[in-house]
């Protein structure tokens, strides 16, 4: 048996694609390595849903065919498929439970394993001395697959991972306001920004990519929860930009696909039938004070002083020259209080709260030794940037624009009494 070379074959039409996805063939039979099986099964199946009126939809999709071995899922919002090399004996397609699967050959011993059909209705798996058998799932009430629409533009991977990162940290979670819990992205040229926000944060970020048009331009809002998913597992030690793929989605029902393909791994998701909000009046084209401080410690001391508050509860923080104060304080654990040094300048002191979880996401996100914060008063929205090498120098009337930076975390401060 000779080992397929590992290659994507050219994508179907849909009506081709509709077909192979009702068919079946269960006289499967090849050998892989175990490493690579798990990989693959664990990366399909975590986009698997537990619970669903469709038991078929919590299956992997297994087709041996000549370029090797395909595993996908499909949900009817997410699709995933990847591709590995495997010495394939006998081509066909079977379906079994996907996270059941990916436990099972997790634990297998590192040995090739051997999976083949047995009476047409069990998957065997066999690895040095273990031996395991699946129910085979039926195929055909399994939904079309969609396809990756054509590619749109390529970015840096590591680039695309921080950004998408940095942005979904600020996305809602709340499914009853829907426009709230997509990054939305916004495509001119070769100029990206990506949003997300939940009412009580922003994150914005801008980065540049290779698009295939170079007058493309497009809005679009994606699930965040999912872009962050996906994100996650891709190799930044590619050589390979991530391919990103915008479509019509007419092999899904007409909405939007938004598709991701980067080495064997391809991703497409259906993209928020909702309306982004406008946040540029958010954000402050200028600032009364700024505020430099290292971030190291200032996690710290959050941690330290957020032991004595209540869940959710307000971190108060003092600027004045050379030293901000952390305070906080709880209805029956007492309260607690730490100073760092910061370097303020504008005004002469400043009384702002945050939510300590907000604030500690924005910080986790910030990339360099120092972030500076700038404000406007104390019941305005704050921001917080990377420190850039230089920080602006007050203008006449007193006032500071705000830094030149490719990444901004705005938040919403808490309302202090009095």
């Amino acid at each position: 048996m000779a080992l397929k070379a590992l290659t994507w074959p050219e994508r179907s039409s849909n009506k081709e694609q509709a077909s192979m996805d009702t068919q079946a063939d269960v006289n499967v039979s090849f050998r892989v390595h175990k490493d690579d099986l798990s990989d693959a099964v664990a990366w399909v199946a975590r986009n698997l849903p537990t619970k669903n009126t469709q038991p078929v939809l919590r299956a992997v999709v297994i087709t041996a065919d000549d370029n090797g071995l395909e595993f996908a899922g499909f949900d009817y919002e997410v699709s995933t498929r990847v591709r590995i090399a495997a010495e394939v004996d006998q081509p066909g397609r079977v379906a079994v439970a996907g996270k059941l699967m990916a436990d099972i050959v997790s634990n297998m011993p590192a040995k090739p394993i051997d999976v083949s059909v047995a009476d047409n209705q069990r998957l065997l798996l066999q690895g040095g001395s273990a031996r395991f058998e699946l129910p085979l799932m039926p195929l055909d009430d399994y939904p079309q697959l969609p396809v990756l629409p054509e590619v749109t533009g390529t970015l840096d991977t590591t680039t695309f991972v921080d950004a998408i990162t940095q942005v979904a940290s600020a996305a809602g979670r709340d499914d009853t306001l829907p426009m709230l819990t997509g990054v939305h992205m916004e495509v001119s040229g070769n100029r990206v920004q990506l949003a997300a926000t939940d009412r009580f944060r922003l994150a914005l970020r801008s980065l540049e990519w290779e698009p295939k048009a170079p007058d493309v331009e497009a809005k679009l809002l994606i699930p965040a929860k999912t872009l962050l998913d996906n994100a996650r597992t891709l190799d930044t030690h590619l050589e390979e930009p991530v391919e990103i793929a915008v479509g019509s989605g007419d092999n899904v029902g007409g909405d939007g696909l938004f598709g991701l393909h980067s080495g064997n791994r391809e991703t497409t998701t259906r993209m928020l039938d909702a309306e982004f909000p406008n946040i540029q009046p958010l954000l402050p084209k200028t600032h009364t004070s700024m505020a430099s401080v290292e971030i190291a410690p200032l996690m710290e001391a959050i941690r330290r002083v957020s032991l004595v508050a209540d869940r959710n509860a307000q971190l108060r923080m003092h600027f004045q020259p050379g030293e901000v104060t952390l305070f906080a304080s709880g209805a029956e654990s007492g309260e607690a209080s730490e100073s760092l040094q910061c370097a303020f300048t504008g005004a002469d002191e400043l009384l702002i709260a945050f939510n300590s979880g907000y604030l500690r996401d924005g910080l986790n996100v910030i990339h360099t030794d120092r972030v500076v914060f700038g404000f406007t008063e104390a019941s305005r929205p704050a921001i917080m940037v990377p420190e850039p090498d230089e920080l602006p120098e007050a203008a006449a009337d007193g006032s500071f624009e705000t830094p030149a930076t490719n990444f901004t975390y705005l938040l919403m401060p808490v309302r202090l009494p009095g």
